[in-house]
């Protein structure tokens, strides 16, 4: 122990603190190295489900579950409680997260109608597709909280998104699949009405459950003991189930780069990003709620559990490889959207710390905090 804090404490906070650019580095690798990514994908347990349809148990469809069982271990159900006394926000967070993506998707789908490749043109929608059907991530809970957020607005929005997901992705992934053509508009159709259901309850709405149903049993004491190495364990299984799924992907890109495809990937999904963080922002502003509140919602609507999507889209259209990049790209665009949202919100908190503790003269301290929530 050093200062109150062990060796993996700081292990923890090492990996916390500069996990975008461990990310970064996990893609990196990938793109040199890819065979060791491209055999965690080829690791199988076996199958759920009827014979020649079931559900492929490959090794990371297991550590996505272990992702959503750690999610479900953080949800405090007296916080989640808490959301009963004022439903109407997350029910307008949850129709803003399905349905804004979708409208841009479809202004995407005709912008891009007089793009020189139709088939980048649909691999792009594709991709947006899978990101806008997924549920919300659950490290936007984390980010609220280190924001000074509305903690349980943000568990509210996560467990509701992935109570829902089994309805929500199937209406998301059909919606875009009008918008789409050819065998990528099949795939999509195909994908709602056949195989995301059965995957998100297996892999999402089941692991998520019982780490909820978990932290019942056990209680807090007991499960903070453990809690660190979770943490870790959590941070590991990510940075390589990245790995893995950019190892399916990136290496042709980077091979033989196609820039203009590759760049309107970055702006499309930059765009569709910060939409998604503004949308919290708006929604908050016009429900006229706090500053915590408003964290909360950006966090909520701008970050996607896109893991659950590079997985998805891995099984089942591994014969269209490249709709994984839109993913990946947002991946990293919304954990640098996320950190500038995070600094800025603690900007205004000092401000309103600020205002409210000594408000300018002639000044009332309750028209200095009426100041702080309008900025």
């Amino acid at each position: 122990m050093a200062g109150g804090c062990s060796t993996l404490d700081r292990i923890s906070c090492f990996v916390h603190d500069r996990f975008l650019w461990l990310l970064l580095g996990t893609y990196a690798i990938a793109t040199e190295w890819p065979g060791a990514g491209l055999a965690v994908r080829r690791v199988s347990l076996g199958h759920v489900g009827p014979s020649g349809r079931g559900m492929n148990l490959s090794l990371p469809v297991l550590m996505l579950g272990f992702l959503l069982l750690n999610a479900g271990l953080g949800v405090k159900a007296a916080e989640l409680r808490n959301l009963a006394r004022r439903p109407t926000l997350l029910v307008l967070g949850l129709l803003a997260n399905l349905t804004i993506p979708i409208v841009f998707i479809f202004i995407v789908s005709r912008v891009m109608m007089g793009w020189h490749n139709a088939d980048e043109v649909q691999t792009i929608l594709v991709g947006l597709a899978l990101v806008a059907s997924m549920p919300i991530a659950g490290s936007s809970t984390a980010w609220s909280q280190n924001a000074d957020g509305d903690l349980a607005l943000s568990l509210g929005l996560v467990v509701a998104s992935t109570l829902l997901s089994p309805i929500a992705t199937p209406v998301a992934l059909h919606a875009v699949g009008f918008m789409a053509a050819g065998d990528y508009a099949e795939d999509l159709h195909e994908l709602a009405t056949r195989g995301s259901g059965t995957f998100l309850m297996v892999c999402v709405v089941v692991p998520s459950m019982v780490g909820i149903a978990v932290r019942l049993l056990v209680g807090e004491a007991r499960l903070a003991v453990v809690r660190p190495h979770l943490k870790l364990a959590n941070s590991a299984n990510l940075l390589v189930l990245s790995y893995s799924n950019a190892a399916a992907a990136l290496p042709q890109a980077i091979a033989n780069p196609d820039w203009d495809f590759l760049g309107a990937i970055l702006l499309v999904t930059s765009l569709l990003c910060v939409l998604a963080f503004a949308s919290g922002g708006a929604i908050a502003r016009w429900s006229g709620a706090e500053p915590p509140t408003r964290a909360s919602l950006m966090y909520g609507l701008g970050m996607n559990n896109n893991g659950t999507g590079l997985v998805l889209a891995s099984m089942a259209l591994a014969d269209h490889p490249r709709v994984m990049l839109p993913i990946i790209v947002y991946n990293l665009i919304q954990q640098v959207v996320a950190g500038a949202v995070g600094h800025l919100s603690r900007k205004n908190t000092r401000l309103a710390e600020s205002v409210t503790s000594s408000p300018q003269r002639g000044q009332s301290p309750m028209v200095a905090r009426s100041f702080v929530r309008r900025t």
